[in-house]
């Protein structure tokens, strides 16, 4: 594979991704929530606190690229 198509392939994704994320608002919207809800104040994001959320939102990710592809 050259490094063009790498970019080009790169690129196109990217050029998805506001397709993607306009289907996935509610549960972006979760995530960002609880995303905000555990880091109140100075405190730092800790790995799995918003586990749940996030792998929502990954599921809705994967399958609106899965809809698109069809």
């Amino acid at each position: 594979m050259t490094g063009r198509n790498v970019w080009s392939s790169s690129r196109e994704r990217m050029r998805r991704f506001p397709e993607l994320f306009a289907r996935c608002s509610a549960e972006a919207a979760v995530y960002g929530k609880c995303v905000v809800s555990t880091t109140s104040g100075k405190q730092e994001l800790q790995k799995d606190l918003c586990l749940k959320e996030f792998e929502a939102l990954k599921t809705c990710f994967i399958n609106a690229a899965k809809q698109r592809m069809k």
